[in-house]
């Protein structure tokens, strides 16, 4: 079957600018990388925002697909292009028409990122004890406090962030804020050990104003678990791409490399455990693309933004996410067995591939926080068993 144009476009720009950088993508270095650029040039950046801001419209479906092809390449290039999803849905879906219009149309006309920032130290998981306050001053929201995570933050066009109401302790939003408003200061840039072609940073707001209507509609923690679904099936869909690229490593070393005067893939037990990866991968790949037409269905209705928000957190996202993120690490691990010595040197990708496999199951919810998760609204109401 052949491959449609957009993901032709992908592959090409994964051969000719991250399979033959490889090293170079495996340091900390500014950002945003100059590929970033060459990204742009494919015409999709920001592939999912819609035609009517001048966006390419495609679905998470076929966001699944091109997030499987760069992650193939560099998982931290594949992480840094598509998780402006988690900002950009929120604005998509919870905004007003004028600022829906604003901000988004900008971003594609600019080839942009944008970011979210709305984990905090002192709180960890449990994002309801965020002390980041938004206090009403007239016409305007002032913010004040410290994010500690937030991807693309100091090269975005426009972050949202979700604070706690300094009048309601109980209320929280979520707002807009161009990057360059006063008071916005990148403390920190993560010294992170894997998707080393990425930036996470840690962010402080001291008196960050805003207009009073750059707010979105609705609670600010509900919007930010609205928006986590799109990107946790992608998050997930990295360890996919990783994983095949770990099998394909194995095949490349098992053609050359020798076992008892033969070739180690005529044996039996590196054909066994390459065989258990393929079904894995497979398992992997229609969970990714289960979960993403399920997320299409919704996002498709009349009635989405209301229906996400009384979704919350879709089931399908939290578990594609957990699965593939503990499959692909398993995957890589034993790849990095099959190279014996060797893969525990820097002489072989896989190295690099099992420390960004990893943080599959550490973003956007550990896999102890989403068991929980799980637990508390598919495990015990009654109405969800039997």
């Amino acid at each position: 079957m052949k491959e449609p144009d957009y993901l032709r476009a992908v592959q090409r720009f994964v051969r000719t600018e991250l399979i033959e950088h490889e090293q170079e993508l495996d340091r900390l270095a500014d950002m945003p990388l100059p590929l970033y650029g060459r990204f742009a040039e494919t015409g999709l950046m920001n592939w999912w925002l819609p035609k009517e801001h001048g966006g390419a419209e495609h679905s998470l479906e076929d966001s699944v697909r091109i997030v499987n092809a760069l992650s193939y390449g560099d998982a931290g290039v594949a992480f840094t292009l598509f998780i402006p999803v988690l900002t950009t849905s929120m604005v998509s879906l919870y905004a007003s028409p004028e600022l829906r219009s604003r901000y988004l149309d900008a971003l594609v006309a600019g080839n942009g990122f944008a970011a979210t920032l709305g984990s905090e130290h002192a709180a960890g998981s449990e994002l309801a004890r965020i002390s980041t306050t938004v206090r009403r001053e007239g016409e305007s929201l002032v913010l004040d406090g410290a994010k500690a995570y937030s991807t693309d933050t100091d090269f975005a066009q426009f972050l949202v962030v979700i604070a706690r109401s300094a009048e309601n302790a109980d209320d929280y939003l979520a707002v807009v804020v161009p990057r360059d408003t006063p008071g916005i200061e990148i403390e920190k840039r993560w010294d992170v050990i894997g998707l080393r072609s990425s930036a996470t940073y840690q962010v402080a707001l001291r008196g960050v104003r805003v207009p009073a209507s750059n707010a979105l509609n609705g609670n600010g923690l509900r919007l930010l678990e609205v928006g986590l679904n799109a990107s946790r099936i992608l998050i997930a869909t990295t360890a996919l791409g990783i994983a095949r690229r770990a099998r394909d490593l194995c095949m490349d070393y098992a053609r050359t490399k020798q076992i008892k005067g033969a070739p180690l893939a005529s044996n039996a037990v590196f054909a066994s455990r390459l065989g258990q990866i393929e079904m894995q991968i497979d398992v992997m790949t229609n969970q990714c693309l289960a979960a993403a037409r399920e997320f299409d269905a919704i996002f498709a209705r009349p009635d989405a933004a209301e229906e996400f928000v009384r979704q919350g957190t879709m089931k399908a996202a939290i578990t594609t996410k957990m699965f593939c993120g503990q499959v692909g690490y398993r995957i890589v691990s034993t790849a990095s067995e099959m190279f014996g010595g060797l893969g525990y040197t820097h002489e072989t990708l896989v190295q690099k591939l099992l420390r960004d496999v990893r943080y599959v199951s550490l973003v956007e919810g550990g896999d102890d926080v989403l068991r929980e998760l799980l637990y508390a609204r598919n495990v015990v109401p009654a109405s969800r068993r039997g």
